[in-house]
């Protein structure tokens, strides 16, 4: 029988949670790294066996871990991140220029058919490979060499680039987001890039319809249609059908259309999981319930999951890398929150059960279906 492999990140420590297909009974090992933020872990589609982990401290920096047995070991592996070829600032909250600067590491993205093969979002703003395992790294200079740079600024959380989605149809295709840039595409393997973002509308621009500026919080996409995209952004969930050359609304019913994260059924491409929150100021659930609100219709009609979710007195926030899916043939489903719970529900979001209860604030959660 098939297994799941939970990998979960969180503000003090990294845990990894086993089980078997049927996904009732959990076995949690951790925390690695006691003490450090670990913004991300991520397993290779590769090699299963193979993780990376972000692991971060405002005292000691940053540092990427590798473990090769599947989370029972690490080690620390390159942390040489220097910003290549495109000098310059980029601009702050007042609009005053801002150099760049190296601080974390938001998301880690191995690639689909090399294990040493690693993409790295970064904060400030920009995207790095590493062909050797995260040995070395190399930035990918073309996306901040675009020119629109100097418009760039900070989201609440920091100028991130935190999300990598690579188009397993085309290698050469990626797609990344920015906290507060917008949605970039290269179609030359990163050599190029051009903003994605007609269609965005940011009331808190200058210029609403902008080119760049705009807070996308999250992309997704289902393999099987790697030109769809769907983006939960600061207000508004949208879709794109034609690889992010245009995007339209697709909030309809939310409760509020502010989150953070946006994930898609494993077999389903039309079915989507998003976790409203109630506002920019308030980063808790609309209601104090934890609902999960779930479209089977690619969007726009929305149904509340709450079978097994707390529907009083919750205020906990989940964050934008902390819901991901299986690929079992009954569609898991999985959440961390800010209270430090890990939601699990193996039957596509009909019912939930907290894996684990009280970790540390949880930053991500990815899921590995094993052999």
């Amino acid at each position: 029988m098939s297994g799941v492999r939970v990998l979960v990140g969180t503000r003090k420590g990294a845990f990894v949670l086993t089980s078997d297909g049927k996904r009732r009974e959990w076995a949690i090992d951790g925390p690695h790294f006691a003490g450090w933020e670990i913004y991300h872990v991520k397993g290779s589609p590769a090699d299963p066996n193979r993780l990376y982990a972000s692991q971060s401290n405002g005292w000691f920096g940053q540092q990427i871990q590798r473990s090769d047995d599947g989370g029972k070991t690490w080690a620390p592996v390159g942390n040489q991140f220097v910003y290549d070829g495109v000098p310059g600032t980029h601009q702050w909250y007042d609009g005053t220029p801002h150099p760049w600067e190296f601080a974390r590491v938001w998301h880690l993205e191995p690639s689909l058919t090399d294990p040493d093969i690693v993409y790295a979002g970064v904060e400030d703003a920009a995207l790095f490979r590493s062909a050797d395992g995260g040995g070395t790294w190399h930035e990918l200079a073309g996306l901040r060499g675009h020119g629109s740079g100097p418009a760039w600024q900070p989201g609440a959380g920091g100028m991130c680039l935190h999300t990598i989605l690579l188009d397993p149809s085309d290698p050469k295709r990626i797609f990344v987001a920015i906290s507060a840039a917008g949605a970039f595409r290269t179609d030359d393997a990163g050599a190029t890039w051009r903003p994605i973002n007609a269609g965005l509308i940011s009331p808190q621009l200058p210029d609403p319809h902008a080119e760049v500026g705009h807070c996308v919080h999250r992309i997704a996409m289902h393999p099987s249609r790697p030109s769809v995209l769907f983006m939960q952004k600061h207000w508004d969930v949208m879709r794109s059908d034609d690889a992010g050359d245009s995007w339209h609304e697709i909030s309809g019913n939310l409760p509020s259309d502010f989150g953070f994260p946006i994930d898609v059924h494993a077999h389903e491409p039309e079915t989507l999981y998003v976790i409203p929150i109630k506002s920019d100021s308030e980063h808790f659930v609309p209601d104090s319930k934890l609902r999960v609100y779930r479209s089977r219709t690619g969007g726009n009609e929305w149904e509340p999951l709450t079978s097994g979710l707390p529907q009083r007195d919750c205020y906990v926030n989940v964050l934008r890398d902390a819901m991901a899916v299986d690929a079992l043939d009954s569609c898991g489903v999985y959440f961390g929150t800010t209270g430090g719970q890990v939601y699990a529900s193996p039957d596509a979001g009909d019912s939930w059960s907290p894996i684990v209860r009280d970790l540390p604030a949880v930053l991500s959660v990815e899921v590995q279906t094993l052999p």
